[in-house]
């Protein structure tokens, strides 16, 4: 299979190109300077150009308050921009596998994460837009595409919760984080690990919305405590607080874990629990550096 990988300067887009190619497969990948996908033309030329079998966007607006005030434009890169991928992908006879996240939902479940056939209601800008790239893509390309849907994302590269984790226990006394959202604390590389697994399944027979996160919950508080005791730090500096000591333009998910039921149905093993990922993740990132 030959793959192209939009989207492949972030965490998560140059996790999937290290994987892919540990996995020995013939892999291109364009990080945001190399293919602008809000550009329909560009997207067309690039798929034509490299032909691939699959393609794997990890293009995304993600700066999650500032799409409250700037939602065209998240909407034009979360929105119309897989919608160009995946019409680009029905012409050249491509399957594609776009990520998107837990904010399509409203984040007031709380009895059991939400299944993949979870009817979505986002509450901010940001899901809004994703939920219209979902859209889009399921639209333009059926039986041929899957939404990946991935949430709390950490790893080595780049900014991430985990690693301002590590550079603040070097630097502060005590640290309030907050313990009133709940959701699923997942390594990047476990995802890209998902991405290619489910490339050569994807088809008739397995497409549509998949759910890429590690099993288990955790709050920010607890998550924060954890890779406190990873690093031999006393987790009691770190102190519980509620959201609205930290008040933010976009409403964060109060609840936010997702169920993992498709990997199963099409022969792939369940996800791990996320503190055994975070046990394998944490000495690599502390390796990386403060900066990626």
């Amino acid at each position: 299979m030959r793959w192209l990988i939009t989207g492949a300067g972030g965490m998560l887009g140059r996790d999937v190109v290290d994987e892919l190619t540990r996995r020995g497969e013939d892999v291109v990948g364009l990080d945001r300077s190399a293919l602008d996908i809000t550009r329909p033309e560009a997207v067309a030329a690039a798929v034509r150009e490299h032909r691939p079998d699959l393609v794997v966007n990890c293009a995304a607006y993600t700066a999650v308050d500032d799409a409250e005030t700037d939602e065209a434009r998240a909407l034009e890169i979360n929105g119309a921009g897989p919608r160009a991928l995946a019409r680009a992908c029905a012409a050249h006879d491509a399957r594609l596998i776009h990520l998107s996240t837990d904010y399509v939902f409203d984040g007031e479940a709380r009895t059991a994460p939400y299944p993949e056939n979870h009817p979505p209601a986002p509450r901010t800008a940001y899901g809004r837009t994703k939920l219209a790239g979902e859209r889009a893509v399921l639209e333009e390309l059926p039986g041929a595409s899957a939404v990946l849907r991935t949430a709390w994302l950490y790893g080595v590269h780049g900014t991430n919760f985990v690693r301002t984790m590590i550079g603040l226990e070097a630097r502060r006394d005590t640290l309030d984080v907050v313990d009133d959202q709940r959701g699923q604390p997942t390594w990047s590389a476990d995802v890209a690990e998902r991405i290619a697994d489910l490339g050569p399944r994807l088809g008739p027979d397995a497409h549509g919305v998949f759910h890429a996160t590690d099993a288990g919950e955790a709050t920010w508080y607890e998550l924060a405590r954890e890779v406190f005791s990873l690093l031999g730090a006393d987790p009691d500096r770190v102190r519980p607080t509620s959201s609205a000591a930290f008040p933010r333009p976009a409403p964060r998910p109060a609840y936010s874990a997702l169920a993992h039921d498709r990997w199963q149905e099409i022969g792939l093993p369940p996800a791990r629990e996320w503190r055994s990922a975070l046990h394998e993740a944490l000495p690599r990132i502390r390796k990386e550096g403060p900066t990626s």
